[in-house]
């Protein structure tokens, strides 16, 4: 995430916005993946104006897994684009993240949020068929994510 929101912090810029950016690094940098401890995020606030502060409140938020989405929710706006990896929110990703149904939006009483749900690791995974490092498709997943967002920010 700290790269994806590093390309579209100067995307963004050579587009001629102002930003400001805040990385969040995880609380523990060996932490499990998927779990609360260990999510990492990178937070951009993008004005026409002089921005001054990386922004309290989200309008968009990218959560490549329940954890992040659980960590994260607090910060969201009424009416915010959530995009999700649906591939990472399976029912062991949702009890990794300490979740206890199956619909994480209606537990953290998100129902006021668009949900842009996209098979993220899948798509990668069929796009990058046959290439020799298999680990490949979970290192593109971001960078997947960042050309949705672009996509939304009409950057190119």
């Amino acid at each position: 995430m700290q790269l994806a929101g590093a390309i579209f912090s100067n995307l963004s810029a050579e587009g001629g916005n102002h930003i400001i950016t805040f990385p969040d690094y995880p609380a523990e940098i060996r932490a499990p993946h998927g779990t609360l401890s260990g999510v990492s995020g990178f937070q951009v606030q993008v004005g026409a104006k002089k921005v001054y502060t990386p922004g309290d409140k989200a309008d968009v938020l990218i959560a490549m897994n329940p954890a992040a989405l659980k960590v994260n929710a607090q910060y969201l706006k009424p009416g915010s684009v959530v995009i999700i990896d649906q591939n990472s929110f399976q029912t062991e990703d949702l009890e990794k993240a300490l979740f206890k149904t199956d619909d994480p939006f209606k537990e953290l009483g998100l129902m006021f949020v668009q949900v842009v749900a996209a098979p993220i690791t899948q798509l990668c995974k069929d796009g990058l068929s046959g290439i020799a490092d298999q680990n490949q498709p979970t290192r593109s997943r971001n960078i997947f994510a960042l050309r949705l967002e672009c996509w939304l920010f009409k950057r190119p």
